[in-house]
């Protein structure tokens, strides 16, 4: 894996700081501890819609990130099968957002 976004994105889910799948993103959301939401390419519209606004919801401002990146291969970055990841850390959040503008 030569990907800095991907890299950095393994690092944070060893450091505990990523929610992982549907209900542990959308717990992370509704307690306020995700800091950036990011979904898989093939993310069904469904769940692009849901994510966007519970992290829009009540105030929110969660910064939502579709990626170009497969399920697949977000899931052997962090280890784990999920389409939809929430970063529960603001270093870690603000570092993943500049590392994919940079890779755009």
């Amino acid at each position: 894996m030569n990907d800095k976004f991907l890299n950095l994105l393994g690092m944070a889910r060893r450091g505990g700081k990523l929610s992982l799948g549907h209900d542990a993103a959308i717990g992370s959301v509704v307690k306020n501890k995700a800091q950036l939401c990011i979904i898989s390419s093939e993310g069904s519209e469904r769940l692009k819609k849901e994510m966007l606004h519970a992290c829009s919801f009540e105030g929110k401002n969660i910064p939502v990130l579709i990626t170009k990146y497969e399920t697949l291969t977000l899931s052997k970055a962090i280890g784990s099968k999920a389409a939809v990841i929430t970063v529960d850390d603001e270093g870690f959040s603000k570092a993943l957002q500049q590392k994919y503008n940079e890779d755009i």
